[in-house]
């Protein structure tokens, strides 16, 4: 039985990693700021009120965490903003909170959580293919595609200094996922999960650090 932390979970995709690791036997700990009911019937241990912006609550949640040794850490929290997300009309706070979650709480929370990984732990970051500079062609949605490239920077650089200990790292697009996110636009959450968790099974030394998609096809950064 391997232990799972994974964080946005009160919804959607990461609602629905919870349910599919748990029913293959697995611990998980589900991490969100705010649980509901269906995700405390799931069986499954919850920690809710952690804010991954947080430094105050990441440690609160490290300090509850100790003595467990965590397999995978999934870092499927984030939000996108689409309102003023074009040149003409610019939201630089909303830019920056989406920063704040995206990028810089995704390391965050998977800096503190270092210590209860060891050598055969995997890591996978729950990115965009929004945030491929590359595949880019339409522009707008600065504050998003600025925040999954981001955090598409600290997963690679996380897989090259892990690396030595043991410990890989996949950068996952989903696909398009109905959710209230792409207002319900896309393939089903449980379609996505179960594509993103068979990427993860595969996830090794030699493949760390690659940008795939969830159905298995590596994407240009």
């Amino acid at each position: 039985m391997a232990t799972y932390l994974i964080t946005g979970t009160n919804r959607g995709i990461g609602k629905e990693l919870c349910k599919q690791v748990h029913s293959k036997g697995n611990k998980v700990i589900a991490v969100c700021r705010q649980s509901d009911g269906e995700l405390e019937n799931l069986g499954i241990s919850v920690e809710t009120g952690v804010d991954i912006t947080s430094e105050k609550d990441v440690a609160n949640l490290v300090n509850s965490l100790q003595g467990i040794k965590l397999d995978v850490l999934i870092n499927n929290a984030g939000i996108v903003e689409r309102e003023r997300n074009y040149l003409d009309d610019l939201d630089f706070d909303s830019i920056r909170k989406q920063f704040e979650v995206n990028a810089i709480g995704t390391l965050r929370l998977t800096h503190a959580l270092l210590p209860l990984m060891e050598s055969g732990s995997k890591i996978a970051i729950i990115t965009s293919r929004m945030g491929s500079i590359d595949d880019n062609t339409s522009g707008g949605s600065y504050g998003y595609r600025m925040s999954k490239v981001a955090v598409s920077m600290a997963g690679k650089s996380l897989s090259v200094d892990l690396k030595p200990q043991g410990i890989a790292v996949a950068i996952l697009h989903p696909g398009l996922i109905s959710t209230r996110m792409t207002n319900f636009t896309g393939i089903s959450p449980a379609e996505a999960a179960e594509n993103l968790l068979a990427r993860i099974d595969e996830l090794n030394l030699e493949n760390t650090g690659a940008f795939w998609h969830a159905k298995g096809e590596i994407l240009p950064w």
